[in-house]
């Protein structure tokens, strides 16, 4: 008989593997298919304090008791792949992957998650991993000493500068605004810190190097003025967007790039549902993803006893 679950969810996030675990605990025969690493930008998170009923935690921590709760529960989780073809538009949804294999369900759930925004300047692309990073949390530690820059005022990019404090010797944070998005508390722990300088209302135009990172130039938004900074390092936290790659076509995408959905995580596609970061919506935190996750397995749920799909 063809192998066919209850639901399949797409991205092993902190959505997605809510989802798994409420699924899964709801007797559905549930699979996680996951491009890369478990875990989504979570795991790149140094610290999470603000977390309720969980002490401060980091990011691969908590996913780790996440993932572990889902397959306790019986969702199967698979990762490290990538999906080469989706099919939304049958009763039965099938997802392909590059190694062939094709798996089919009565219900998806799109947990795809985000990345990161870049700056789209010159010099970006040719440093991206030669002193242009995304995460300090993976690269902290290569600046040990060092001169960096960060750029971004909302919560990464403060509470990740406080992180690279452990490491580098002096950080610069450039944000393009003359106050910052990150809460109160994030913005004193930076201001306390004497390896921490700020650059307001300017932004980066340009990064130029050898071999690796060297030089940035600033633009002074109050006065346009240009100047250049000396930098190992460059850290890049300025939000993130959809990732909705081989989405576009099958299911509502508003104009800046998510998923459309309704209070219960439903596209406009019949037995289609999404959470997490790739679906429009205000706040992103790992509470309000989880929360969609939950939502998106308990509408599934719903939607296959109404449709008689429960055995």
């Amino acid at each position: 008989m063809e192998d066919i679950y209850d639901v399949i969810i797409l991205g092993a996030g902190p959505a997605g593997l809510s989802a798994g675990i409420y699924a899964s605990r709801a007797k559905l025969k549930t699979l996680i298919l996951n491009e890369g690493t478990i875990g989504g930008q979570v795991i790149l998170t140094h610290e999470i304090a603000n977390y309720p009923g969980v002490e401060t935690t980091n990011g691969f921590q908590l996913i780790n008791i996440m993932k572990k709760q889902a397959k306790d529960f019986g969702c199967i989780i698979k990762a490290n792949l990538t999906v080469k073809g989706i099919n939304l538009s049958s009763k039965i949804k099938e997802i392909e992957t590059d190694s062939g294999d094709i798996y089919k369900a009565k219900t998806i759930i799109l947990a795809t998650g985000g990345k990161p925004r870049y700056l789209n300047i010159p010099g970006e692309d040719e440093f991206k991993g030669r002193g242009v990073s995304y995460c300090a949390t993976c690269d902290g530690e290569f600046f040990t000493g060092k001169e960096v820059v960060v750029v971004g005022g909302g919560n990464s990019a403060i509470e990740e500068s406080v992180s690279l404090a452990k490491y580098a010797g002096k950080i610069t944070i450039v944000h393009q605004f003359d106050h910052f998005q990150a809460l109160p508390y994030y913005v004193e722990m930076a201001k306390k810190n004497p390896k921490i300088h700020f650059r307001m209302n300017s932004e980066l135009r340009e990064i130029s190097g050898e071999s690796s990172v060297k030089l940035v130039k600033i633009e002074n938004l109050s006065n346009n003025h240009l100047s250049e900074l000396n930098t190992d390092g460059i850290f890049v936290f300025i939000g993130y967007v959809a990732n909705i790659e081989g989405l576009k076509n099958l299911v509502e995408i508003n104009s800046k790039g998510e998923i459309i959905v309704d209070h219960n995580m439903k596209t406009n596609v019949e037995g289609v549902y999404a959470a997490g970061d790739c679906i429009a919506k205000r706040y992103r935190q790992v509470t309000t993803a989880v929360a969609d996750g939950t939502i998106a397995a308990l509408s599934v749920s719903d939607y296959l006893m109404n449709q008689n799909y429960i055995n």
